[in-house]
């Protein structure tokens, strides 16, 4: 496979959304690890978010169905643990998409916020960017988010957890 194909093929690959933030596609996410050709089959390559993410069966099918549509049947999508995801593997993109949906993102090469020392770091709210912020569950929409309110504009909103 050459680079070119494996350009096109991952810019194919951004019509597949992430189902519980849709605002975000599986390679700015940074789910997909590789991708591959075998003989005659297209092998693609993911890691989960976390190991028990619900959304990744949904995931792989609508990968499978993209580049089948592209591809033919022949293609596999391949899930792999190691190394583990991380939100690093965010790109730049991702990260203010997630803000102007009105979820606040990690930092690049940040511990969890909500952790930070034992003590809680502010997260800036996505809407009006204040730093008055409290978290009020450690869990928000999904297990990857907490929910949080923005003591300025009084906004409720998640914070992708960093992993």
């Amino acid at each position: 496979m050459t680079t070119t194909d494996e350009a096109h093929i991952l810019e194919l690959l951004t019509e597949v959304k992430d189902p519980e933030i849709p605002v975000l596609n599986v390679v700015d996410m940074g789910i997909v690890r590789k991708v591959e050709s075998e003989g005659d089959k297209l092998i693609v390559t993911i890691t989960p978010t976390y190991s028990g993410c619900p959304a990744m069966d949904v995931i792989s099918a609508n990968i499978r169905t993209v580049m089948r549509k592209h591809f033919g049947e022949q293609v596999e999508v391949k899930t792999v643990l190691h190394p583990p995801w991380t939100t690093d593997w965010l790109t730049d993109d991702a990260r203010e998409k997630l803000r102007e949906y009105g979820i606040a993102p990690p930092e690049k090469g940040s511990p969890d916020k909500s952790l930070l020392f034992g003590e809680k770091a502010p997260v800036a709210c996505p809407k009006c960017g204040s730093e008055n912020t409290k978290m009020v569950s450690e869990f928000g929409s999904t297990s990857c988010k907490a929910h949080y309110k923005c003591n300025e504009c009084l906004e409720p909103f998640d914070y992708f957890k960093c992993i």
